[in-house]
Protein backbone atom coordinates (compact mmCIF):
# COMPACT_ATOMS: atom_id res chain seq x y z
CA UNK A 1 0.00 0.00 0.00
CA UNK A 2 2.80 2.43 0.87
CA UNK A 3 4.40 1.93 -2.56
CA UNK A 4 1.11 2.72 -4.28
CA UNK A 5 0.68 5.85 -2.16
CA UNK A 6 4.21 6.96 -3.05
CA UNK A 7 3.54 6.32 -6.74
CA UNK A 8 0.53 8.64 -6.71
CA UNK A 9 2.33 11.12 -4.46
CA UNK A 10 5.35 11.30 -6.78
CA UNK A 11 3.20 11.93 -9.84
CA UNK A 12 1.10 14.47 -7.98
CA UNK A 13 4.20 16.22 -6.60
CA UNK A 14 5.62 16.52 -10.12
CA UNK A 15 2.32 17.86 -11.39
CA UNK A 16 2.05 20.35 -8.51
CA UNK A 17 5.60 21.62 -9.05
CA UNK A 18 4.82 22.16 -12.71
CA UNK A 19 1.59 23.80 -11.60
CA UNK A 20 3.62 26.27 -9.54
CA UNK A 21 5.71 27.09 -12.60
CA UNK A 22 2.52 27.50 -14.64
CA UNK A 23 0.97 29.84 -12.08
CA UNK A 24 4.22 31.76 -11.68
CA UNK A 25 4.13 32.44 -15.41
CA UNK A 26 0.45 33.40 -15.19
CA UNK A 27 1.24 35.82 -12.37
CA UNK A 28 4.10 37.34 -14.37
CA UNK A 29 1.88 37.76 -17.43
CA UNK A 30 -1.42 38.82 -15.83
CA UNK A 31 -0.39 40.25 -12.44
CA UNK A 32 -3.10 40.56 -9.76
CA UNK A 33 -5.69 42.92 -11.20
CA UNK A 34 -9.06 42.80 -13.00
CA UNK A 35 -7.80 40.72 -15.94
CA UNK A 36 -6.18 38.18 -13.62
CA UNK A 37 -9.24 38.07 -11.36
CA UNK A 38 -11.49 37.41 -14.36
CA UNK A 39 -9.24 34.66 -15.70
CA UNK A 40 -8.77 32.99 -12.32
CA UNK A 41 -12.48 32.91 -11.52
CA UNK A 42 -13.04 31.05 -14.79
CA UNK A 43 -10.01 28.80 -14.23
CA UNK A 44 -11.08 27.93 -10.68
CA UNK A 45 -14.48 26.92 -12.03
CA UNK A 46 -12.82 24.46 -14.40
CA UNK A 47 -10.39 23.30 -11.70
CA UNK A 48 -13.23 22.46 -9.34
CA UNK A 49 -14.93 20.45 -12.07
CA UNK A 50 -11.69 18.64 -12.86
CA UNK A 51 -10.99 17.78 -9.23
CA UNK A 52 -14.58 16.75 -8.61
CA UNK A 53 -13.87 13.86 -10.99
CA UNK A 54 -10.12 13.39 -10.90
CA UNK A 55 -7.55 13.15 -8.11
CA UNK A 56 -9.16 10.14 -6.47
CA UNK A 57 -12.72 11.50 -6.48
CA UNK A 58 -14.09 8.97 -8.96
CA UNK A 59 -12.66 6.17 -6.82
CA UNK A 60 -15.33 7.03 -4.26
CA UNK A 61 -18.05 5.54 -6.46
CA UNK A 62 -16.43 3.65 -9.33
CA UNK A 63 -13.91 1.49 -7.46
CA UNK A 64 -16.32 -0.05 -4.89
CA UNK A 65 -18.95 -0.55 -7.61
CA UNK A 66 -16.47 -2.07 -10.08
CA UNK A 67 -14.94 -4.41 -7.48
CA UNK A 68 -18.39 -5.50 -6.29
CA UNK A 69 -19.50 -6.41 -9.81
CA UNK A 70 -16.20 -8.18 -10.50
CA UNK A 71 -16.47 -10.30 -7.35
CA UNK A 72 -20.20 -11.05 -7.69
CA UNK A 73 -20.55 -11.46 -11.47
CA UNK A 74 -17.03 -11.88 -12.85
CA UNK A 75 -14.55 -9.85 -14.88
CA UNK A 76 -16.66 -9.73 -18.05
CA UNK A 77 -19.57 -8.13 -16.21
CA UNK A 78 -17.19 -5.70 -14.48
CA UNK A 79 -15.69 -4.70 -17.84
CA UNK A 80 -19.16 -4.12 -19.26
CA UNK A 81 -20.05 -1.99 -16.21
CA UNK A 82 -16.88 0.09 -16.65
CA UNK A 83 -17.62 0.50 -20.38
CA UNK A 84 -21.12 1.78 -19.65
CA UNK A 85 -19.75 4.19 -17.04
CA UNK A 86 -17.16 5.42 -19.57
CA UNK A 87 -19.74 6.11 -22.27
CA UNK A 88 -22.39 7.56 -19.96
CA UNK A 89 -20.11 9.89 -17.99
CA UNK A 90 -18.56 11.19 -21.22
CA UNK A 91 -22.00 11.90 -22.69
CA UNK A 92 -23.22 13.64 -19.53
CA UNK A 93 -20.18 15.90 -19.39
CA UNK A 94 -20.54 16.93 -23.03
CA UNK A 95 -24.15 17.93 -22.35
CA UNK A 96 -23.11 19.81 -19.20
CA UNK A 97 -20.40 21.66 -21.15
CA UNK A 98 -22.92 22.83 -23.76
CA UNK A 99 -25.46 23.92 -21.12
CA UNK A 100 -22.85 25.76 -19.05
CA UNK A 101 -21.46 27.56 -22.08
CA UNK A 102 -24.97 28.78 -22.85
CA UNK A 103 -25.69 29.86 -19.27
CA UNK A 104 -22.20 31.18 -18.49
CA UNK A 105 -23.32 34.79 -17.83
CA UNK A 106 -25.60 33.55 -15.05
CA UNK A 107 -22.93 31.16 -13.70
CA UNK A 108 -20.27 33.88 -13.46
CA UNK A 109 -22.77 36.27 -11.89
CA UNK A 110 -23.18 33.72 -9.08
CA UNK A 111 -19.48 32.88 -8.77
CA UNK A 112 -18.29 36.49 -8.82
CA UNK A 113 -21.09 38.86 -7.80
CA UNK A 114 -18.49 41.55 -7.15
CA UNK A 115 -17.78 41.71 -10.91
CA UNK A 116 -21.25 43.16 -11.64
CA UNK A 117 -21.01 46.31 -13.74
CA UNK A 118 -17.27 45.92 -14.45
CA UNK A 119 -15.30 44.83 -17.49
CA UNK A 120 -14.07 41.81 -15.52
CA UNK A 121 -17.54 40.23 -15.79
CA UNK A 122 -17.46 39.82 -19.57
CA UNK A 123 -13.81 38.79 -19.49
CA UNK A 124 -14.62 36.01 -17.02
CA UNK A 125 -17.56 34.84 -19.16
CA UNK A 126 -15.44 34.72 -22.33
CA UNK A 127 -12.57 32.91 -20.61
CA UNK A 128 -14.87 30.32 -19.04
CA UNK A 129 -16.52 29.57 -22.38
CA UNK A 130 -13.15 29.02 -24.01
CA UNK A 131 -12.29 26.52 -21.28
CA UNK A 132 -15.51 24.51 -21.61
CA UNK A 133 -14.17 21.96 -24.16
CA UNK A 134 -12.03 20.62 -21.33
CA UNK A 135 -15.14 19.00 -19.85
CA UNK A 136 -15.57 16.91 -22.99
CA UNK A 137 -12.11 15.42 -22.48
CA UNK A 138 -12.04 14.99 -18.70
CA UNK A 139 -14.87 12.39 -18.69
CA UNK A 140 -13.13 9.56 -20.58
CA UNK A 141 -9.83 10.30 -18.81
CA UNK A 142 -11.15 10.07 -15.26
CA UNK A 143 -13.13 6.87 -15.90
CA UNK A 144 -10.12 5.17 -17.43
CA UNK A 145 -8.00 6.25 -14.46
CA UNK A 146 -10.62 4.94 -12.03
CA UNK A 147 -10.71 1.52 -13.71
CA UNK A 148 -6.91 1.30 -13.72
CA UNK A 149 -6.86 2.26 -10.02
CA UNK A 150 -9.35 -0.52 -9.23
CA UNK A 151 -6.91 -2.94 -10.89
CA UNK A 152 -4.11 -1.46 -8.73
CA UNK A 153 -2.38 0.13 -11.72
CA UNK A 154 -1.54 3.64 -10.57
CA UNK A 155 1.32 4.86 -12.76
CA UNK A 156 -0.76 6.42 -15.58
CA UNK A 157 -3.07 8.02 -13.01
CA UNK A 158 -0.01 9.66 -11.46
CA UNK A 159 1.57 10.75 -14.76
CA UNK A 160 -1.31 12.02 -16.91
CA UNK A 161 -1.87 15.35 -15.07
CA UNK A 162 1.77 16.26 -15.75
CA UNK A 163 1.01 16.60 -19.47
CA UNK A 164 -1.76 19.11 -18.70
CA UNK A 165 0.66 21.44 -16.93
CA UNK A 166 3.43 21.00 -19.49
CA UNK A 167 1.06 22.11 -22.25
CA UNK A 168 -0.08 25.16 -20.29
CA UNK A 169 3.52 26.12 -19.46
CA UNK A 170 4.53 25.94 -23.12
CA UNK A 171 1.70 28.23 -24.22
CA UNK A 172 2.28 30.82 -21.47
CA UNK A 173 6.05 30.84 -22.06
CA UNK A 174 5.47 31.67 -25.74
CA UNK A 175 3.14 34.52 -24.74
CA UNK A 176 5.75 35.96 -22.36
CA UNK A 177 8.35 35.94 -25.12
CA UNK A 178 5.99 37.89 -27.38
CA UNK A 179 5.15 40.54 -24.72
CA UNK A 180 1.41 40.43 -25.45
CA UNK A 181 -1.06 42.49 -23.45
CA UNK A 182 -2.71 40.74 -20.46
CA UNK A 183 -6.23 40.57 -21.94
CA UNK A 184 -5.05 38.86 -25.14
CA UNK A 185 -2.84 36.54 -23.10
CA UNK A 186 -5.74 35.54 -20.84
CA UNK A 187 -7.80 34.62 -23.91
CA UNK A 188 -5.03 32.45 -25.37
CA UNK A 189 -4.33 30.73 -22.04
CA UNK A 190 -8.04 29.99 -21.62
CA UNK A 191 -8.08 28.32 -25.03
CA UNK A 192 -5.01 26.29 -24.08
CA UNK A 193 -6.93 24.67 -21.21
CA UNK A 194 -9.02 22.68 -23.69
CA UNK A 195 -5.92 21.67 -25.65
CA UNK A 196 -4.19 20.51 -22.48
CA UNK A 197 -7.23 18.45 -21.50
CA UNK A 198 -7.26 16.80 -24.93
CA UNK A 199 -3.61 15.77 -24.66
CA UNK A 200 -4.18 14.51 -21.11
CA UNK A 201 -6.97 12.26 -22.38
CA UNK A 202 -4.92 11.00 -25.34
CA UNK A 203 -2.16 9.65 -23.10
CA UNK A 204 -4.78 7.46 -21.41
CA UNK A 205 -6.57 6.55 -24.63
CA UNK A 206 -3.36 5.12 -26.10
CA UNK A 207 -3.24 2.77 -23.09
CA UNK A 208 -6.82 1.71 -23.85
CA UNK A 209 -8.19 -0.07 -20.79
CA UNK A 210 -10.65 -1.85 -23.09
CA UNK A 211 -7.67 -3.53 -24.83
CA UNK A 212 -7.11 -5.50 -21.62
CA UNK A 213 -10.81 -6.26 -21.27
CA UNK A 214 -11.41 -4.05 -18.23
CA UNK A 215 -13.73 -1.46 -19.85
CA UNK A 216 -15.64 -2.90 -22.79
CA UNK A 217 -17.93 -2.44 -24.65
CA UNK A 218 -18.10 1.36 -24.43
CA UNK A 219 -21.70 2.60 -24.65
CA UNK A 220 -24.20 5.03 -23.16
CA UNK A 221 -26.65 3.48 -20.72
CA UNK A 222 -28.96 4.57 -17.93
CA UNK A 223 -29.85 1.11 -16.66
CA UNK A 224 -30.48 0.56 -12.92
CA UNK A 225 -26.84 -0.29 -12.28
CA UNK A 226 -25.59 2.95 -13.87
CA UNK A 227 -28.30 5.01 -12.16
CA UNK A 228 -27.18 3.53 -8.84
CA UNK A 229 -23.58 4.44 -9.66
CA UNK A 230 -24.59 8.03 -10.44
CA UNK A 231 -26.65 8.31 -7.23
CA UNK A 232 -23.57 7.33 -5.22
CA UNK A 233 -20.98 8.91 -7.49
CA UNK A 234 -22.28 12.46 -7.67
CA UNK A 235 -22.30 13.00 -3.88
CA UNK A 236 -18.85 11.42 -3.63
CA UNK A 237 -17.43 13.66 -6.33
CA UNK A 238 -18.80 16.77 -4.64
CA UNK A 239 -17.49 15.61 -1.27
CA UNK A 240 -14.01 14.93 -2.65
CA UNK A 241 -13.83 18.41 -4.14
CA UNK A 242 -14.66 20.00 -0.77
CA UNK A 243 -11.39 21.99 -0.50
CA UNK A 244 -11.90 23.43 -3.98
CA UNK A 245 -15.52 24.33 -3.25
CA UNK A 246 -14.35 26.11 -0.10
CA UNK A 247 -12.04 28.25 -2.24
CA UNK A 248 -14.86 28.96 -4.69
CA UNK A 249 -17.12 29.97 -1.82
CA UNK A 250 -14.39 32.28 -0.55
CA UNK A 251 -13.89 33.75 -4.03
CA UNK A 252 -17.60 34.63 -4.22
CA UNK A 253 -17.11 36.94 -1.24
CA UNK A 254 -13.60 38.06 -2.27
CA UNK A 255 -14.74 39.13 -5.75
CA UNK A 256 -15.96 42.39 -4.25
CA UNK A 257 -12.38 43.34 -3.24
CA UNK A 258 -9.86 44.28 -5.97
CA UNK A 259 -7.16 41.61 -6.49
CA UNK A 260 -8.44 39.49 -3.55
CA UNK A 261 -9.44 36.62 -5.86
CA UNK A 262 -5.91 36.54 -7.28
CA UNK A 263 -4.26 36.64 -3.83
CA UNK A 264 -6.41 33.77 -2.58
CA UNK A 265 -5.83 31.73 -5.73
CA UNK A 266 -2.04 32.00 -5.61
CA UNK A 267 -1.99 31.32 -1.85
CA UNK A 268 -4.16 28.27 -2.31
CA UNK A 269 -1.78 26.90 -4.92
CA UNK A 270 0.76 26.36 -2.13
CA UNK A 271 -1.87 24.60 -0.01
CA UNK A 272 -2.65 22.25 -2.88
CA UNK A 273 0.91 20.89 -2.98
CA UNK A 274 0.78 18.94 0.31
CA UNK A 275 -2.96 18.42 -0.09
CA UNK A 276 -2.37 16.78 -3.45
CA UNK A 277 0.71 14.81 -2.47
CA UNK A 278 -0.89 13.46 0.72
CA UNK A 279 -4.66 13.83 0.43
CA UNK A 280 -5.13 12.76 -3.18
CA UNK A 281 -2.82 9.77 -2.79
CA UNK A 282 -4.75 8.68 0.30
CA UNK A 283 -8.07 8.93 -1.47
CA UNK A 284 -6.79 7.06 -4.53
CA UNK A 285 -5.18 4.16 -2.68
CA UNK A 286 -7.18 3.80 0.56
CA UNK A 287 -10.60 3.37 -1.11
CA UNK A 288 -9.68 0.13 -2.97
CA UNK A 289 -7.63 -1.12 0.00
CA UNK A 290 -10.49 -0.58 2.46
CA UNK A 291 -13.12 -1.87 0.05
CA UNK A 292 -11.30 -5.19 -0.33
CA UNK A 293 -10.82 -5.48 3.44
CA UNK A 294 -14.47 -4.74 4.23
CA UNK A 295 -15.88 -7.03 1.52
CA UNK A 296 -13.62 -9.90 2.60
CA UNK A 297 -14.21 -9.31 6.32
CA UNK A 298 -10.47 -8.93 6.88
CA UNK A 299 -10.37 -6.88 10.08
CA UNK A 300 -6.58 -6.93 10.30
CA UNK A 301 -6.20 -5.51 6.77
CA UNK A 302 -8.73 -2.77 7.55
CA UNK A 303 -6.88 -1.76 10.74
CA UNK A 304 -3.59 -1.78 8.83
CA UNK A 305 -4.98 0.47 6.07
CA UNK A 306 -6.54 2.95 8.51
CA UNK A 307 -3.50 3.07 10.78
CA UNK A 308 -0.85 3.43 8.09
CA UNK A 309 -2.95 6.00 6.23
CA UNK A 310 -3.40 8.18 9.33
CA UNK A 311 0.25 7.80 10.31
CA UNK A 312 1.66 8.69 6.90
CA UNK A 313 -0.74 11.61 6.44
CA UNK A 314 0.16 13.08 9.82
CA UNK A 315 3.89 12.65 9.25
CA UNK A 316 3.69 14.56 5.98
CA UNK A 317 1.06 17.23 6.65
CA UNK A 318 2.25 18.59 10.02
CA UNK A 319 5.72 19.69 8.85
CA UNK A 320 4.20 21.00 5.60
CA UNK A 321 1.73 23.12 7.57
CA UNK A 322 4.38 24.63 9.82
CA UNK A 323 6.74 25.17 6.89
CA UNK A 324 4.12 27.07 4.90
CA UNK A 325 3.30 29.29 7.88
CA UNK A 326 6.92 30.10 8.68
CA UNK A 327 8.12 30.51 5.08
CA UNK A 328 5.00 32.06 3.58
CA UNK A 329 6.56 35.38 2.57
CA UNK A 330 9.84 34.11 1.04
CA UNK A 331 8.03 31.32 -0.81
CA UNK A 332 5.47 33.67 -2.38
CA UNK A 333 8.17 36.18 -3.23
CA UNK A 334 10.34 33.62 -5.01
CA UNK A 335 7.48 31.92 -6.85
CA UNK A 336 5.29 34.81 -7.92
CA UNK A 337 6.92 38.24 -7.49
CA UNK A 338 7.86 38.74 -11.13
CA UNK A 339 6.58 40.96 -13.91
CA UNK A 340 3.17 42.41 -13.09
CA UNK A 341 3.04 40.74 -9.62
CA UNK A 342 4.21 43.39 -7.13
CA UNK A 343 5.70 43.39 -3.61
CA UNK A 344 2.31 44.49 -2.24
CA UNK A 345 0.72 41.45 -3.91
CA UNK A 346 3.38 39.26 -2.27
CA UNK A 347 2.63 40.61 1.22
CA UNK A 348 -1.15 40.12 0.84
CA UNK A 349 -0.78 36.65 -0.68
CA UNK A 350 1.70 35.51 1.98
CA UNK A 351 -0.65 36.61 4.76
CA UNK A 352 -3.51 34.68 3.15
CA UNK A 353 -1.25 31.62 2.75
CA UNK A 354 -0.24 31.56 6.42
CA UNK A 355 -3.90 31.65 7.45
CA UNK A 356 -5.02 29.07 4.87
CA UNK A 357 -2.29 26.72 6.11
CA UNK A 358 -4.07 26.49 9.47
CA UNK A 359 -6.80 24.52 7.70
CA UNK A 360 -4.44 22.19 5.82
CA UNK A 361 -4.42 19.42 8.49
CA UNK A 362 -8.23 19.45 8.40
CA UNK A 363 -8.29 19.08 4.60
CA UNK A 364 -5.96 16.09 4.76
CA UNK A 365 -7.83 14.58 7.71
CA UNK A 366 -11.02 14.72 5.66
CA UNK A 367 -9.20 12.96 2.81
CA UNK A 368 -8.09 10.22 5.23
CA UNK A 369 -11.51 9.83 6.90
CA UNK A 370 -13.67 9.90 3.75
CA UNK A 371 -12.39 6.58 2.28
CA UNK A 372 -13.80 4.75 5.30
CA UNK A 373 -17.27 5.91 4.21
CA UNK A 374 -16.69 5.47 0.47
CA UNK A 375 -15.47 1.89 0.97
CA UNK A 376 -18.80 1.16 2.68
CA UNK A 377 -20.60 2.74 -0.32
CA UNK A 378 -21.69 5.66 1.85
CA UNK A 379 -21.16 8.86 -0.16
CA UNK A 380 -23.97 10.74 1.59
CA UNK A 381 -22.10 11.39 4.86
CA UNK A 382 -18.99 12.92 3.22
CA UNK A 383 -21.32 15.04 1.05
CA UNK A 384 -23.18 16.37 4.09
CA UNK A 385 -19.87 17.10 5.85
CA UNK A 386 -18.49 18.93 2.79
CA UNK A 387 -21.66 21.00 2.35
CA UNK A 388 -21.69 21.87 6.05
CA UNK A 389 -18.06 22.99 5.82
CA UNK A 390 -18.83 25.13 2.77
CA UNK A 391 -21.83 26.71 4.52
CA UNK A 392 -19.72 27.49 7.59
CA UNK A 393 -16.98 29.02 5.42
CA UNK A 394 -19.37 31.19 3.42
CA UNK A 395 -21.15 32.38 6.57
CA UNK A 396 -17.85 33.32 8.22
CA UNK A 397 -16.58 34.96 5.04
CA UNK A 398 -19.74 37.05 4.80
CA UNK A 399 -19.07 38.28 8.36
CA UNK A 400 -15.31 38.81 8.17
CA UNK A 401 -14.46 38.97 4.47
CA UNK A 402 -15.48 42.56 3.82
CA UNK A 403 -13.78 43.85 6.97
CA UNK A 404 -10.52 41.89 6.63
CA UNK A 405 -10.37 41.23 2.87
CA UNK A 406 -8.51 38.18 1.60
CA UNK A 407 -7.18 37.35 5.08
CA UNK A 408 -10.70 37.21 6.51
CA UNK A 409 -11.83 34.94 3.67
CA UNK A 410 -8.77 32.71 4.19
CA UNK A 411 -9.62 32.34 7.89
CA UNK A 412 -13.18 31.42 6.96
CA UNK A 413 -11.95 28.72 4.59
CA UNK A 414 -9.80 27.23 7.38
CA UNK A 415 -12.82 27.22 9.72
CA UNK A 416 -14.90 25.45 7.07
CA UNK A 417 -12.23 22.78 6.62
CA UNK A 418 -12.13 21.98 10.33
CA UNK A 419 -15.92 21.95 10.48
CA UNK A 420 -16.02 19.34 7.69
CA UNK A 421 -13.31 17.17 9.29
CA UNK A 422 -15.01 17.32 12.70
CA UNK A 423 -18.31 16.07 11.26
CA UNK A 424 -16.59 13.19 9.47
CA UNK A 425 -14.68 12.21 12.59
CA UNK A 426 -17.74 12.33 14.82
CA UNK A 427 -19.95 10.46 12.36
CA UNK A 428 -17.36 7.75 11.72
CA UNK A 429 -16.63 7.25 15.41
CA UNK A 430 -20.31 6.86 16.27
CA UNK A 431 -21.27 4.73 13.25
CA UNK A 432 -18.56 2.13 12.68
CA UNK A 433 -15.53 3.33 14.66
CA UNK A 434 -12.00 3.96 13.48
CA UNK A 435 -9.23 1.54 14.34
CA UNK A 436 -5.66 2.47 15.25
CA UNK A 437 -3.07 -0.15 16.07
CA UNK A 438 -0.52 0.18 18.88
CA UNK A 439 2.20 1.41 16.53
CA UNK A 440 0.28 4.46 15.33
CA UNK A 441 -0.79 5.35 18.89
CA UNK A 442 2.86 5.31 19.89
CA UNK A 443 4.16 7.23 16.87
CA UNK A 444 1.63 10.06 16.49
CA UNK A 445 2.80 12.06 19.58
CA UNK A 446 6.41 11.61 18.47
CA UNK A 447 5.57 12.83 14.96
CA UNK A 448 3.90 15.94 16.40
CA UNK A 449 6.95 16.66 18.59
CA UNK A 450 9.34 16.24 15.64
CA UNK A 451 7.24 18.54 13.45
CA UNK A 452 7.08 21.18 16.21
CA UNK A 453 10.86 21.11 16.66
CA UNK A 454 11.35 21.45 12.90
CA UNK A 455 8.97 24.43 12.79
CA UNK A 456 10.88 26.16 15.60
CA UNK A 457 14.19 25.56 13.82
CA UNK A 458 12.82 26.98 10.56
CA UNK A 459 11.44 30.08 12.29
CA UNK A 460 14.82 30.76 13.91
CA UNK A 461 16.73 30.20 10.67
CA UNK A 462 14.31 32.38 8.67
CA UNK A 463 14.71 35.26 11.11
CA UNK A 464 18.48 35.20 10.53
CA UNK A 465 18.35 35.11 6.71
CA UNK A 466 15.37 37.49 6.22
CA UNK A 467 17.51 40.67 6.09
CA UNK A 468 19.75 39.06 3.47
CA UNK A 469 16.81 37.90 1.32
CA UNK A 470 15.27 41.39 1.38
CA UNK A 471 18.23 42.80 -0.56
CA UNK A 472 19.34 39.72 -2.51
CA UNK A 473 18.71 39.03 -6.18
CA UNK A 474 16.45 36.27 -7.47
CA UNK A 475 19.18 33.63 -7.76
CA UNK A 476 20.34 34.26 -4.20
CA UNK A 477 16.77 34.25 -2.84
CA UNK A 478 15.89 30.94 -4.45
CA UNK A 479 19.18 29.43 -3.23
CA UNK A 480 18.55 30.57 0.34
CA UNK A 481 14.93 29.36 0.23
CA UNK A 482 16.05 26.01 -1.13
CA UNK A 483 18.58 25.76 1.66
CA UNK A 484 15.94 26.48 4.29
CA UNK A 485 13.61 23.84 2.86
CA UNK A 486 16.41 21.28 2.61
CA UNK A 487 17.51 22.02 6.17
CA UNK A 488 13.95 21.64 7.45
CA UNK A 489 13.41 18.33 5.64
CA UNK A 490 16.77 16.94 6.77
CA UNK A 491 16.27 18.01 10.38
CA UNK A 492 12.77 16.52 10.45
CA UNK A 493 13.97 13.26 8.92
CA UNK A 494 16.78 13.04 11.49
CA UNK A 495 14.34 13.64 14.34
CA UNK A 496 12.00 10.92 13.05
CA UNK A 497 14.91 8.48 13.11
CA UNK A 498 16.14 9.61 16.55
CA UNK A 499 12.66 9.29 18.04
CA UNK A 500 12.32 5.83 16.42
CA UNK A 501 9.34 6.80 14.32
CA UNK A 502 10.98 5.38 11.20
CA UNK A 503 14.16 3.51 10.33
CA UNK A 504 15.21 4.99 6.99
CA UNK A 505 17.43 2.11 5.98
CA UNK A 506 14.65 -0.39 6.61
CA UNK A 507 12.06 1.83 4.90
CA UNK A 508 14.14 2.19 1.72
CA UNK A 509 14.78 -1.54 1.69
CA UNK A 510 11.05 -2.25 1.93
CA UNK A 511 10.31 0.08 -0.98
CA UNK A 512 12.92 -1.66 -3.11
CA UNK A 513 11.37 -4.99 -2.26
CA UNK A 514 8.72 -4.76 -4.97
CA UNK A 515 8.18 -3.00 -8.25
CA UNK A 516 5.47 -0.56 -9.21
CA UNK A 517 2.56 -1.79 -11.23
CA UNK A 518 1.33 0.09 -14.24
Amino acid sequence: MIRHILTISTGTLTSRILGFLRDSLIAAQLGAGPVADAFLVAFQFISVTRRSFAEGALNAALVPGYLKVREDEGRTAAAAFAGRVLGTVSFILIVIAVVLATLMPQVIAVLAPGFAGSAALQLAIDNARLMMPYLAFVGPAIVMMGVLNAEQRFVLTAVSPVLFNLTMIGVIAVLLLGRHDPQFSATVIAGAVGLAGCLQMLILVQRRPWRDGVATPVRISFDPQIRGFLRKGIPGMIANAGPQFLIVGGAIVASASPAAVSWLYFANRLIELPLGVVGVAMGTVLVPEMTRAIRSGDRAALVEAESRGLELATALVLPATLGLIVLAHPVIRVLFEHGAFTAADTAATAQALAILALGLPAHVLAKVLSPAFFAREDTRTPLIAALAGIAAAVACAALFGRAHGASGVAASIAVGAWFCAAILGWRGATTFGFSMDAAVRRRLPRIAACAGAMGAMLALAESFVAPVMDTAGFAARITILGGLVAAGVSFYGLLLDLFRVVNWGEAIGNLRGGGLRE
